[in-house]
């Protein structure tokens, strides 16, 4: 077998055999595949498609390119894959209240793309917190605390990681197969039992439409229940910010009001209550859907997912005593401004996309790979569809570190906010479930 014949089959429409794909997915992980035709092989991909049976092989090849985790836990091993949004910090949440529910949480997750945050950066926004701890340390926190939100390490799906740098030089980013086996080969390796997937659609979402989006679901569903993993998918709504806040540490502080109910997101909490049922049930430990958010309501309302978010915090680094003083823990932006309504009116429509742009030109992303990212900065009381503004009434904060900055973002929000006269429809947060029996 060679590169040649591999490269050439997919682009002849003949698929992915599981052997190929096992032998392709070592050379990218050992380097023997070269740059050129790495890009070829996704081209290919991207143009002919590899259809169900090619997902799942080279899912399962770029799985076990690098290492496969087993767990001896008294537990189901879950997780949550997002596909990312503005606002969107519901794996902070839903770790602790799973964990508090008994399963375990290896929550392998990655940093901020394009205009959409990370909930890595998130969690490093928190003083002495490390992401990045190694497999052993991930074990540990995972066994003694129940959840650990940690970054992948070079030996989780080397192969994933070098096909997508790949993807993003070759244009071929946009690909369903390449998406599908690139999301679901890191979260298999963490030797998961049941996954739930967040398929975020609208403005702030990479899938703008619901056909897209729908499309993108039943691919990971399917992909992952043949691969082995009991999976299901909400399409849930990023027409606007899912949280009031949108910047790495304003993230956090409305993440530990809602987990310390000072002052509960419901949005964030109706998200993170849907997705903890859909897992909860794939893995036996709840009877049913209604049953399974119900326990996450509990874990959340009781304090008892908080108490394991400090105890996760701590063992990874951060301050002891996090829940109590978050306010004083997480770093502040030295300048901040009012975004005045221009009119009275409804909020009609958001472009999630240009607030997100927005933080991260405020220095809350990336603009390139190797920019250091803020903590402190970003937007916060962000106005939601249908809410009635008043003239001069705050429309968003930002919270920047120069006054040039704050000037742009405040431009920038004003631009993306759409006022009218009339009261508009709230969109759902959930539009669609996709179970394994919906692509069996």
């Amino acid at each position: 077998m060679d590169a040649r014949s591999v490269i050439m089959a997919v682009r002849d429409g003949k698929g992915l055999a599981p052997e190929a794909a096992q032998w392709f997915a070592r050379g990218l992980a050992n380097g023997s595949i070269s740059d050129a035709q790495a890009g070829s092989f996704a081209m290919a991909v991207l143009l002919k498609g590899i259809g169900a049976d090619g997902r799942v092989a080279l899912t399962e090849a770029m799985r076990d390119s690098g290492q496969v985790m087993t767990w001896d836990l008294p537990g189901p091993v879950v997780d949550k894959h997002s596909t990312g949004g503005i606002g969107d910090s519901v794996s902070l949440l839903l770790a602790p209240a799973l964990a508090a529910c008994g399963v375990y949480v290896p929550m392998i997750s990655g940093r901020g793309l394009g205009h959409t945050g990370g909930t890595l950066d998130k969690m490093e926004a928190i003083p002495g917190y490390r992401a990045l701890p190694g497999i052993e340390a991930l074990r540990q926190v995972v066994k003694d605390v129940g959840c650990a939100i940690v970054g992948a390490t070079d030996e989780i799906a080397p192969a994933d990681r070098r096909l997508y740098g790949i993807r993003d030089i070759s244009g071929t980013v946009e690909s369903i197969d390449l998406i599908t086996s690139s999301i679901l080969s890191k979260k298999l390796a963490a030797g998961l039992g049941a996954l739930v997937l967040d398929v975020k659609v609208g403005s702030g979402a990479f899938m703008a439409n619901i056909e897209d989006a729908r499309a993108l679901a039943q691919s990971l569903v399917r992909t992952a229940n043949d691969a082995g993993c009991h999976t299901s998918a909400l399409i849930t709504d990023m027409s606007q910010s899912l949280g009031h806040s949108a910047g790495n540490a304003l993230e956090v502080i409305e993440v530990m009001e809602t987990l310390t109910g000072t002052s509960v997101n419901e949005a964030l909490w109706d998200v993170t209550s849907a997705l903890g049922g859909e897992v909860l049930t794939l893995a036996g430990k709840a009877a049913n859907l209604d049953e399974g958010a119900a326990l996450i309501d509990h874990a959340l309302e009781s304090g008892r997912a908080a108490e394991i978010f400090g105890r996760m915090v701590g063992a990874l680094g951060g301050p002891m005593d996090f829940v109590e003083r978050y306010p004083d823990r997480l770093p502040s932006a030295p300048v901040f401004r009012i975004v005045p309504s221009p009119r009275d009116g409804y909020v009609a429509r958001v472009n999630a996309r240009a607030l997100g742009e927005a933080v991260v030109h405020l220095g809350g992303g990336r603009l390139v790979g190797t920019d250091r990212v803020n903590p402190s900065v970003g937007l916060s009381g962000l106005a939601v569809i249908g809410e009635e503004m008043q003239r001069g009434e705050p429309i968003a904060m930002v919270h920047a570190s120069t006054d040039d900055k704050a000037d742009a973002a405040v431009q920038a929000v004003l631009a993306a906010y759409e006022l009218t006269g009339k009261m508009p429809d709230e969109p759902p947060l959930i539009h669609e479930r996709i179970g394994p029996e919906d692509v069996a």
